[in-house]
């Protein structure tokens, strides 16, 4: 009887989560290694080497949110793991063209991520968790899509301590970056994350003046880019 009761515990143990937030260091050694200050990804040599991201997978496998995780947390980890599961479904598959490549070019909606006794598809991380959860219109430059016109990839991992900080530097980058939109006082030609998403960002035009200088008039003209599918890859 004993015996039987010890063995319960010890298989209880095993198959529990852990409470604690996940590591992310070695995350962070990750992007420092393979991705540049302008979000490009060295995916080829990823490939190569992808014992350390493999790691850190597991880690967050281990470590999913509990509820007694404060809500910075929370949204650090499911950032760090949607760009971390979509860089692996690239390196999985690398070398490929575009991630629209997989999955009869819908890689989003397929179950793959185990994390804890869920499994989820990227599109249920972003679209299930993240944006009802959360109600932060920033998310749309923090997540990373493995595409050219995609917010770029943060090289850092994202921490409780820094969510805030980075939410706005990420924000304020991606608005006043002419590759991804020209503003005028006049007119204004976005990116198409604010087409899709312009829900999310309530009055897009009010959104985007408290990041941009340029004072954009109310009747600026609104206009919105085609979206680059190719790899962001180095």
């Amino acid at each position: 009887m004993i015996y039987v009761s010890f063995l319960l515990a010890i298989m209880t143990t095993l198959s529990t989560p852990e409470a604690s937030t996940p590591d992310h260091s070695l995350w962070e050694a990750v992007l420092q290694q393979y991705a540049s200050e302008d979000g490009a990804v060295n995916y080829k040599k990823l490939a190569n080497n992808d014992k350390d991201l493999n790691a850190y997978l597991e880690e967050l496998a281990n470590h999913p949110p509990m509820d007694s995780w404060s809500r910075d947390e929370k949204l650090a980890y499911w950032i760090n793991a949607y760009n971390a599961f979509t860089i692996k479904l690239i390196v999985d598959n690398y070398p490929v063209k575009s991630i629209r490549d997989l999955y009869d070019g819908n890689p989003w909606d397929i179950k793959w991520i185990k994390l804890g006794r869920q499994t989820y598809s990227l599109n249920q991380i972003e679209h299930d968790i993240i944006r009802p959860r959360y109600d932060e219109p920033r998310i749309h430059f923090a997540v990373n899509c493995a595409a050219q016109s995609c917010p770029p990839l943060l090289n850092h991992a994202w921490t409780a301590d820094k969510l805030e900080q980075y939410l706005e530097q990420q924000t304020r980058a991606f608005i006043n970056n002419e590759a991804y939109n020209t503003i005028s006082a006049t007119s204004l030609e976005l990116s198409q994350i604010f087409n899709w998403y312009g829900e999310d960002f309530d009055d897009v035009k009010a959104f985007v003046n408290r990041y941009t200088p340029t004072d954009v008039k109310d009747g600026a003209k609104v206009s919105f880019r085609e979206y680059n599918w190719a790899l962001n890859a180095k």
